[in-house]
């Protein structure tokens, strides 16, 4: 587990002023800090060094913008947490920026307490989503050291259980441990935030969720049932596209009018 002072941290900023001084106030904080003036430097950075633990990002920057690194880092590494930084902010800047998956959204010029205050809370929620995951492990190699041992104590021939951490309904199997959907034996290319509401309806089948809990399932905030049908709207029509034969006629998640979405556990119709 990685602790606050000795956290990798990246910061991405066209303008080297604003770069350069961030850098310099995080180093003094204790952190590792590395720099990066554009998008495409700041991915060239994730592949080639250590995984970061946090990147503050500039919003709007030449290239790729802020909101197409954050899809890109999502997807390269999930446990990395960002911090969206702007001059230019919105409501709808800000409700894109939650739902690309950042854990905050501050605008420039923000005082530097309330940066510090962002990245520790942001590294918080790290060292809380590791600690989750290492004692999820811990229970699972529990879990199958007894199952060995009851195994071989007993010579009664019995079925083997489900790995805890798959889930399988009808043809989709979903692995919790890698973050993996498969469908029919091929993998889905799922966002993190498509792969937490996938999981989510899927380890639930018939039951329906409504938009404000699947946004509070996938994304861990609070939100007002306009806003959450938005958000999720557009992640279930993605989500479809990649499932669905016809996604004009989904046979796997179903709208339930008025109420929200659930995942069909039998054949649609049968």
């Amino acid at each position: 587990m990685v602790e606050q002072q000795s956290a990798n941290i990246m910061v991405v900023d066209d303008e080297a002023v604003a770069r350069i001084s961030l850098a310099e106030v995080l180093k003094l904080e204790g952190y590792r800090v590395a720099t990066a003036a554009s998008g495409e430097e700041a991915l060239s950075l994730l592949d080639k060094s250590e995984p970061f633990d946090l990147i503050v990002l500039d919003l709007k920057m030449p290239g790729m913008d802020g909101l197409d690194v954050t899809d890109a880092v999502r997807r390269r590494s999930p446990g990395t947490v960002i911090v969206l930084l702007t001059a230019f902010g919105t409501l709808e800047t800000a409700m894109q920026a939650i739902k690309h998956g950042a854990h905050d959204y501050l605008l420039k010029p923000c005082p530097v307490p309330d940066i510090l205050a962002s990245v520790r809370k942001g590294l918080t929620k790290r060292q809380q989503e590791q600690q989750r995951q290492h004692l999820v492990s811990q229970l699972q190699h529990a879990i199958t050291e007894l199952v060995t041992v009851e195994g071989a104590e007993t010579s009664e021939e019995i079925a083997s259980p489900q790995p805890d951490h798959l889930v399988q309904v009808r043809d989709i199997v979903v692995d919790r441990q890698r973050h993996v959907v498969t469908l029919r034996g091929h993998q889905l290319d799922l966002t993190p935030t498509e792969f937490k509401i996938l999981s989510c309806l899927v380890e639930t089948p018939d039951r329906v969720w409504s938009p404000q809990e699947l946004v509070r399932h996938a994304q861990g905030y609070e939100t007002d049932a306009w806003g959450a049908r938005a958000i999720i709207r557009v992640h279930i029509r993605r989500l479809r596209k990649k499932m669905e034969t016809d996604p004009s006629d989904p046979e796997y998640i179903l709208n339930v009018r008025g109420v929200g979405y659930m995942f069909v556990g039998g054949k649609a119709g049968s």
